[in-house]
């Protein structure tokens, strides 16, 4: 951040006073400018026995597969967001289940809420941001060919969850980039 987004004035990187850490802060106005993580939502979405993912078509990672989530909008709740980012992707309406995979990633300050949801039907159809939208069984997960880590380590949770019947919520946690997967 170069300027002030209240006055217009060139902003200076250091720590305020009873702060811990560099903050942009405008020379003029002494206004504080915040940078605090993005939140991506999304859903798990299932039809009996099978997860629904969607084929990206634009970047990142385009042309492989992914659980419909994208950055939550102001005003939405994440339950909201999780079933927007859903219809955007996959033009699908599941009914929202309950939170499932919260994934913290702060080498690039981002925190991913993955709830399930269950379709009643299979209606779902590529949206805007997909070349194409499938329902797999677990043993026909592309696992080669997911686009992010976050999705691979949900989906592997799902796969070992389903053998039980039990889906507790998983609190994930990934420090490192792995073959420049998020």
């Amino acid at each position: 951040m170069n300027f002030c987004s209240e006055c217009g004035h060139p902003t200076q990187h250091q720590v305020p006073a009873d702060d811990n850490r560099p903050r942009h802060v405008c020379t003029h106005c002494h206004t504080i400018h915040y940078e605090n993580p993005k939140i991506i939502c999304g859903c798990l979405v299932t039809y009996q026995d099978k997860v629904l993912l969607c084929k990206r078509a634009i970047e990142p990672r385009s042309g492989l597969w992914t659980l419909p989530a994208g950055f939550m909008e102001n005003g939405e709740t994440t339950g909201e967001g999780a079933l927007r980012e859903t219809w955007e992707e996959a033009f699908a309406r599941p009914k929202l289940g309950e939170l499932y995979a919260l994934t913290s990633i702060p080498y690039i300050s981002q925190v991913y809420l993955i709830y399930r949801a269950e379709l009643e039907t299979p209606e779902f159809a590529s949206g805007p941001e997909s070349l194409d939208v499938q329902l797999f069984a677990a043993d026909e997960i592309p696992w080669e060919q997911l686009a992010f880590q976050t999705v691979t380590k949900t989906l592997q949770h799902w796969v070992e969850d389903q053998k039980s019947g039990h889906y507790p919520l998983h609190s994930i946690e990934l420090e490192e980039r792995i073959q420049a997967r998020v």
